[in-house]
Formats: C-alpha cells, sequence, structure tokens
C-alpha cells in the first residue's frame, strides 16, 4: 500500500526518475508525455515539490535565476525512488462506481423523454463522439505525432468506442421497456 500520495505527487516523482529538473521542466515534460490529460498549473507543480520536500521524497539540488524568478532543481531522493517504485507496482482496484457526466445524461435523456426525443439525443451524441474519435484517429497516424501522442489517441479511442456501444445497448435496453409498458 503506498503512503497516500496525490496522484500528482507519483506524476511527479515519475517524471524526476529520468534526472534532476524544476518545476518548469517538470510542467513542460508533462504536457508532452500527457497530452490529452488534465492540464497541471504551475502552481501545482511547485506546490507539489514543496510538499514533497518535506516529506523527504526529493531535494532541492540547485538555485539559478534565468530572466525572471529563480528556478530550484529538484531530485528524487531514495525514499522518493521507493515510494514511486512501490507506487508502480501496485495494482489499481477497477473502480467500484462507474459514473460520468456523459453516462448520467444519457440515462436520464432516455428514462425522462420520450423515446424518439431520446434517440435524437443519442443520435447527436453518437455524432459528436465519431467527431472526436476522428481526430484522435488523426492524431495516431499523424507521422509527426509523438509515441505518448499515439498512446493517449489509442486510449481515448477505446473509451469513446466503450461509449458508443455502451449508447447502443442504453438505447435498445429503453426501447425494449417502452415496449413492456402497458
Amino acid at each position: 500500500m503506498n503512503s497516500g500520495l496525490v496522484s500528482t505527487s507519483h506524476l511527479v516523482l515519475g517524471l524526476l526518475a529520468r534526472g534532476e529538473r524544476h518545476g518548469y521542466d517538470l510542467k513542460r515534460e508533462h504536457d508532452l508525455r500527457f497530452p490529452s490529460a488534465r492540464p497541471l498549473a504551475y502552481g501545482q507543480i511547485y506546490a507539489t515539490l514543496e510538499r514533497m520536500q518535506r516529506q523527504g521524497l526529493v531535494d532541492a539540488v540547485s538555485r539559478e535565476r534565468v530572466d525572471g524568478p529563480d528556478r530550484t532543481t529538484f531530485r528524487m531522493t531514495r525514499q522518493g525512488r521507493k515510494e514511486l517504485t512501490t507506487w508502480l507496482a501496485e495494482v489499481e482496484t477497477p473502480a467500484p462506481f462507474v459514473t460520468n457526466l456523459f453516462a448520467t445524461k444519457v440515462t436520464l435523456a432516455l428514462l425522462t423523454g420520450d423515446e424518439g426525443a431520446a434517440a435524437d439525443y443519442l443520435r447527436r451524441q453518437r455524432q459528436a463522439h465519431l467527431a472526436r474519435m476522428r481526430d484522435y484517429t488523426r492524431v495516431k497516424t499523424d507521422p509527426e505525432s509523438s509515441l505518448s501522442q499515439v498512446l493517449a489517441a489509442d486510449y481515448a479511442l477505446s473509451h469513446l468506442d466503450a461509449d458508443l456501444r455502451w449508447m447502443e445497448t442504453a438505447l435498445d435496453r429503453v426501447t425494449g421497456l417502452t415496449e413492456e409498458m402497458p
């Protein structure tokens, strides 16, 4: 079991595993390695580094001034390496509850609207999903895309495909329930 660090801490430790970096470099590398992830703010990176330094997971190794504020370079400590290794070895338990705005909205649209309105909503939502899938397909087939971008696109495409299959199943189920009602 890990020490309960927030995922940002583990992310920063993972980025530091390749060598010393300052917050600005960590933010840039995050954006490069995880192009489809929720963006991290510089302040979030620096606050995480400060907390991790207090916990003994990173050390400040140098400070320099480059066209603005001081930049502190950090490195992972042995304790930080152990924490990262432990965290990476842990298998993630699938979430017991699965929810997102899309699934909630589709369910409510199907259950509160008439069948025609629900079918229309699902067709429009399907079109939005297909358009996003075309965007990700362009990314993964672009020879200029990095491995990180291709992996992120593959992951997103798998989730969008699952959403499309769920939409079809939901519509079939609700249509079947509607037909059974007196």
